[in-house]
């Protein structure tokens, strides 16, 4: 147990002090690698394009920023230790010196043959698409991500750093960060997309991934779907519920709410205006200005990969080009290829086709002195792409399924112009601007351009009608349109993102160390459980010491999860639990009830042979004191006419919804949804629970939802009434207890805890009894102690029986009823 944060201040750097830190961990170093010729020294500059490196900028200069990453390069062996040293020192950045054979395995097998393939929905359903999955590349993807931790805890002072990790190609780091300081502040944003729960179910590895991600305190995506299809992952898979906590979404995970947060990322807006105002980025737009004279400029940027779509968008403007032949000599389609970041046949495949569609479309429609499409395979420096950017009429990225892709954001920025480039163009500082958008409704920024021009990539004459759209519009709405989109990414921009983002893990992370933390779990399955300070284990040795002590004990069971596992499919108790019954109900110290929400007939037939035993069922509307006694109603809820108004409703849920069913109590109805499908069931749930509170409103009764169940019972009628109930009974009798032990596993036994917490601390009684309240299972709860499953509740309530001197019983002088005692 980890209360005083022992294994959370090992680490071997020292404290910055006051400063505060921030570990950003991602795939790749903000750094460029370079061996020098002359004196054979490696050289390194930072890395301007680099994603990492514009976080810097964001957080106020008091606060450190620490890389962890890989370099560009193969280090030797030899000089890993100097070039380690001289990274920390000159850049603040710590490489993790991948071994090569790893790093292929690692980066371009398990990351880039695996994980972006299936994140982008494509499943390798036979060999030609996609690799199938290799044990061997996921071992590499758990050695790589554990050297990652590594280097982390190397630099970490785990009390005071936030660590901030970066993409899907260190989704199991935080469970190795997690083992080791079980209170560490730690942040994860996922910058590609996550599938649905349909594609995302195939990868064998699919719990030890999500449970890597629970293992931080925030999980950041671009958009909702993407948060959406992970919380139905984590449902479907874990069995985990989440609820909107006050404009954020939480997920309770072991007693840690891990915060899932919905934040597109933005742009560097200094770093981009200072580009357009650089002298070869002026050059470079007369330049383009000039070769492209009368022409209207339409551009594309892209990654070169299967998802980006280029071979779509060119076939869109071969439509637009046949079915508008006016267009023709009017305008270019600039499609700027970026070097491919992965290897394999699919990417050589999408070049090829997209060198095989453009050389068909400029034989078609070209001529000596006009290309329609020109392709730019290079690097391409910033200064030129920023020139082609400002000068385009419409930019259009056409991917078919992308992460964020900040393109567009880009070109608006680049648009809006600086006033080297506003003098290059020879344009006036204040005249107004324009710019047109064609997105496709795959990609990240969508939602959050609402003036763009929304299109299906795949639907060719869409996007072809789109491009003659956003050409063709008056300058008035291209003006309006920029307007709206310039002021959303000016405000929306890196620094907004990582502001938000760092304000959220701080708030995920405030609880930290009000509570009691456990790791449990082996290799990729460990966990955190975190819970009060006050909330421990009930060991046995430190009840049976307060029962041997002790002569007016009352003693409450619950029954499903309890004295019998939840998950058995037979319900009837086992010989040794009815023997352990027994030996206590026959103990005329002791007053047993079994208080559960089944019906009296079947608690009545399988608990028999414990004849001094009390039943209370139905959550306490039938009670009796023994075997011979008679069952006695509780007249809170004699009326059960609004039955026949829930009845109809449940029955309309049933049929609408696959795999539920509904269980008729003599006093409740219950509709449970454990075996329809998790999502489906869960929303008709909250609907069903709304829908039968209004036509109840007027009704003396009460809707409560549980763990896969909707239930209606009379107002009144609670299993803390039945605990209530006894020990004022055992009080009135001359019997005030002093020992008092409750166990139970679900939201209804929390009823018993607090009804049990409240009447003992009655004044009248004379004296305060021991109290025992037990949760089943180690998770937020009322109760001061936890078991972890209903075995340990067996050995628990074998102890007690074995301390039980055992000696005949008359029937007890004391009768409960549920009529009033005044």
């Amino acid at each position: 147990m980890d209360c005083c944060s022992s294994n959370d201040g090992d680490s071997d750097v020292t404290s910055s002090g006051c400063r505060e830190r921030k570990i950003i961990v991602a795939n790749m170093l903000p750094l460029h690698a370079k061996r020098d010729a002359e004196t054979s020294k490696w050289r390194f500059s930072l890395d301007e394009d680099s994603f990492s490196l514009q976080l810097k900028d964001v957080f106020s200069p008091e606060t450190e920023v620490i890389y962890v990453g890989s370099l560009k390069a193969d280090i030797d062996a030899s000089e890993q230790e100097e070039v380690a040293q001289k990274l920390l020192e000159d850049f603040n950045c710590v490489p993790t010196f991948l071994p090569h054979d790893l790093q292929k395995k690692f980066y371009l097998g398990f990351c880039k043959q695996q994980l972006w393939p299936l994140f982008h929905y494509m499943l390798p359903v036979c060999p030609d698409h996609g690799d199938r999955f290799d044990r061997f590349q996921w071992q590499a993807y758990v050695s790589a991500n554990k050297i990652f931790a590594d280097k982390v805890m190397e630099v970490i002072n785990p009390d005071d750093d936030y660590v901030w990790v970066h993409d899907y190609h260190l989704m199991v780091l935080p469970t190795f960060l997690r083992k080791c300081f079980n209170r560490i502040k730690l942040g994860f944003f996922l910058h590609s997309p996550f599938p649905s729960s349909e594609i995302y179910r195939t990868l064998p590895v699919r719990d030890e991934i999500l449970r890597g991600l629970l293992n931080c305190d925030l999980i950041g995506f671009h958009t909702f779907d993407y948060a959406r299809h992970f919380l139905s992952c984590c449902s479907r898979m874990l069995g985990l519920d989440y609820e909107f906590k006050r404009g954020h979404i939480g997920l309770d995970y072991f007693g840690r709410t891990v915060f899932i947060k919905i934040l597109p990322v933005g742009v560097h807006m200094g770093r981009l205006e200072s580009v357009l105002n650089l002298p070869p980025t002026a050059s470079k737009v007369k330049e383009i200005q000039k070769q492209f004279e009368g022409k209207k400029l339409i551009l594309g940027i892209d990654d070169m990969d299967i998802f980006k779509g280029i071979s779509l968008k060119l076939l869109a403007v071969e439509q637009l080009l046949q079915q508008h032949p006016g267009l023709q000599g009017k305008i270019i389609l600039v499609q700027i290829v970026n070097p491919a970041r992965g290897s394999g046949k699919d990417v050589q495949e999408a070049k090829k086709e997209t060198y095989l569609t453009a050389k068909k479309i400029n034989e078609v429609y070209g001529s000596p002195s006009y290309q329609p499409v020109v392709l730019i395979d290079r690097p391409v420096p910033r200064y030129e792409k920023s020139a082609y950017y400002a000068l385009a009429e419409c930019c259009i990225v056409n991917a078919v399924r992308d992460g964020m892709n900040l393109v567009p954001y880009k070109y608006i920025v680049c648009r809006q112009g600086a006033p080297c480039m506003d003098e290059a163009l020879g344009i006036k500082s204040d005249s107004p601007r324009t710019s047109m958008l064609v997105v496709s409704e795959f990609i990240g920024c969508s939602p959050s351009l609402s003036g763009a021009i929304r299109v299906n990539p795949w639907d060719i004459d869409a996007v072809a009608e789109a491009l003659n759209t956003a050409i063709t519009m008056p300058e008035s709405e291209k003006q309006l349109r920029h307007e709206k989109h310039y002021r959303y990414v000016s405000t929306h921009d890196v620094a907004y993102w990582a502001h938000s983002f760092a304000q959220d893990l701080d708030r995920a992370c405030q609880d930290h160390y009000r509570k009691c933390c456990w790791g449990i779990g082996l290799g990729l399955g460990f966990r955190v459980v975190s819970l009060s300070p006050s909330f421990r284990r009930l060991g046995i040795d430190l009840i049976v010491s307060a029962y041997k002590r002790t002569n007016r004990r009352a003693i409450f069971l619950d029954y499903d999860g309890t004295v019998v596992p939840e998950a058995s499919i037979v319900k009837t108790p086992s010989p040794e639990v009815i023997s352990i019954l027994k030996t206590l109900c026959n103990d005329p110290k002791n007053t047993v009830f079994i208080v559960s929400g089944r019906g009296r007939t079947s608690l009545s037939d399988w608990l028999a042979p414990c004849e001094m035993l009390g039943i209370a069922a139905e959550h306490g509307y039938f009670i009796r004191w023994s075997k011979d006694s008679e069952w006695e109603t509780s007249p809170v809820g004699a009326d059960l006419e609004w039955k026949k108004i829930v009845e109809p409703v449940m029955s309309l849920y049933r049929e609408a919804t696959d795999g539920s069913s509904i269980e008729t109590k003599e006093s409740a109805l219950v509709w449970h949804h454990q075996d329809a499908d998790p999502d489906f069931g869960l929303c008709q749930a909250k609907e069903l629970l709304v829908h039968l509170e209004n036509v109840l409103a007027n009704e003396p009764a009460v809707v409560k939802r549980g763990q896969h169940i909707v239930e209606v019972k009379p107002q009144g009628v609670s299993k803390g009434l039945v605990s209530e109930k006894v020990l004022l009974r055992m009080v009135n009798g001359g019997k005030p207890p002093d020992f008092v032990m409750c166990v139970g596993d679900d939201k209804s036994d929390e009823d018993m805890f607090q009804s049990i917490l409240t009447s003992v601390s009655n004044p009248s009684l004379p004296v305060t009894p021991e109290i025992f309240a037990c949760t089943v299972g180690r998770k937020p709860s009322k109760a001061k102690y936890y078991l972890d499953d209903a075995a340990d509740v067996l050995k628990l309530l074998q102890g007690l029986a074995t301390a039980t001197i055992s000696k005949p019983r008359c029937h007890p002088e004391i009768q409960v009823s549920f009529e009033s005692t005044g």
